[in-house]
């Protein structure tokens, strides 16, 4: 019965047309030249080729997820079909999925753990261990590139003895089996800032070791549902679709009981499984608000839409506090000065409160999903300034909108383009109907 009233109100909307606000504001984004500039540099950018970017010579899945869409539409299919399939022969014996893969004359880095399969003899592979969203990333690939392709023969290829259906079926059974907390009926990793994929007290910081404090955190579990929705998709039968749609259920009512603190209105940090990890006396951790993680908790359908403005709002508010540039801000505020190594020990570096459009972007998709396209609107034009401004998608802005790391980073270039296109398409709903 809801579901009907729903869509009987939205006929109405439809009918009725647009409203004369909207209509300014379909008029001025469509006559923002500076939108259509940095889509066609974002393009450019990931027609380059399916590493991370520049300074990258590496495929990351983590990142590959967040740009396919573009490419896509930018790329031959059977080049992202290859690459999709390198990482199921990259695939490891328990069902594990890697991080990423390059070819063996290019590993030249330090890795105590590399990855090898015999099903691709010419790379090797890595993993960033203390984080839970590869597998999900990975089956959110696939899904991208067979509604964007219309290639579902992709899902019955044989990869080493078993399907990509296969395969998938086994990387959830390797998270439900290797990191899933009963308890709480939630999937874990390592304690990192946010979505990030560095621990604290620990030079390296990247592997689950002995100096890990084991922790159940809001993006891994918002990732897994929005893997559980694509499974449901994709699935050749009745059967399996209610399954991953019940298991989907079940996540989502317990991310919503164990992470959502409803008094403060945002997910709370963590949730630890073991030690806690010793905090500067008086910190308290649950002060921080993580946006990556908020951003894709909504992708995931888990906030309402009051809570959505709520939490948009404390994102506007958290950039006017800390001086940073935009809603990219990954956390706020910080954690406390030396918890974590190098220069991430800083207040506003790297994943320790720097500013990254590659989650911001996927803000701005969200508020442009849920109808709040003037938000939108106002919090992209940082983003979409110092793209032009630097000449390009750098990985992630400090303190100044200083930009850092790559400066050709494929993650930011994807999510900026395809929040045009949801910008454009918005626009042409009102404006050309």
């Amino acid at each position: 019965m809801r579901h009907s009233m729903l869509c009987m109100l939205a006929l109405l909307l439809t009918a009725c047309g647009p409203n004369p606000a909207e209509k300014e504001l379909a008029r001025q984004i469509r006559s923002d030249r500076s939108l259509q500039q940095v889509d066609s540099m974002a393009r450019a950018v990931i027609r380059q080729g399916l590493t991370a970017g520049s300074g990258y010579s590496q495929v990351w899945i983590r990142d590959l997820n967040t740009f396919i869409e573009v490419a896509c539409e930018e790329m031959e299919p059977t080049v992202l079909r290859e690459a999709i399939l390198l990482f199921f022969a990259l695939q490891q014996p328990n069902g594990e999925m890697i991080d990423g893969y390059v070819l063996k004359p290019d590993f030249t880095w330090e890795d105590d753990s590399p990855y090898y399969s015999d099903a691709a003899p010419d790379h090797v592979a890595f993993k960033n261990t203390v984080e839970t969203d590869q597998e999900s990333s990975l089956i959110q690939t696939v899904g991208k590139y067979v509604r964007a392709t219309g290639d579902r023969s992709i899902l019955d290829e044989v990869v080493a003895g078993r399907s990509v259906r296969q395969r998938m079926d086994e990387m959830v059974d390797y998270l439900l089996r290797e990191r899933y907390d009963e308890i709480h009926g939630l999937l874990f990793g390592a304690m990192t800032a946010d979505w990030g994929d560095v621990q604290p007290y620990d030079d390296f910081g990247c592997d689950m070791n002995e100096k890990s404090f084991p922790a159940i955190d809001i993006y891994d579990n918002a990732m897994f549902l929005l893997a559980l929705d694509w499974l449901a998709e994709l699935a050749d039968d009745d059967a399996r679709r209610e399954h991953w749609a019940a298991m989907h259920d079940r996540v989502a009512e317990q991310a919503r009981r164990h992470l959502w603190d409803a008094g403060r209105r945002k997910f709370i940090p963590h949730i630890y499984l073991g030690t806690r990890p010793p905090m500067p006396e008086g910190f308290d951790e649950n002060q921080i608000h993580f946006h990556g993680g908020t951003a894709v908790a909504i992708e995931a359908g888990l906030l309402t839409p009051a809570e959505i403005e709520e939490v948009n709002a404390r994102m506007v508010e958290n950039v006017r506090l800390s001086g940073m540039p935009s809603i990219g801000l990954t956390l706020y505020p910080t954690y406390p000065e030396g918890m974590f190594a190098g220069g991430m020990s800083k207040p506003y570096v790297y994943q320790n409160g720097g500013d990254w459009t590659w989650f911001g972007g996927r803000m701005i998709q969200q508020l442009i999903a849920h109808g709040m396209v003037a938000e939108a609107y106002d919090e992209v034009r940082p983003m979409i300034d110092r793209v032009i401004a630097n000449g390009g998608f750098f990985e992630w802005y400090g303190m100044g909108g200083v930009p850092s790391g790559s400066g050709h980073f494929k993650g930011s270039a994807g999510v900026l383009a395809r929040a045009i296109g949801m910008f454009d398409a918005w626009v042409d709903e009102r404006l050309d109907r």
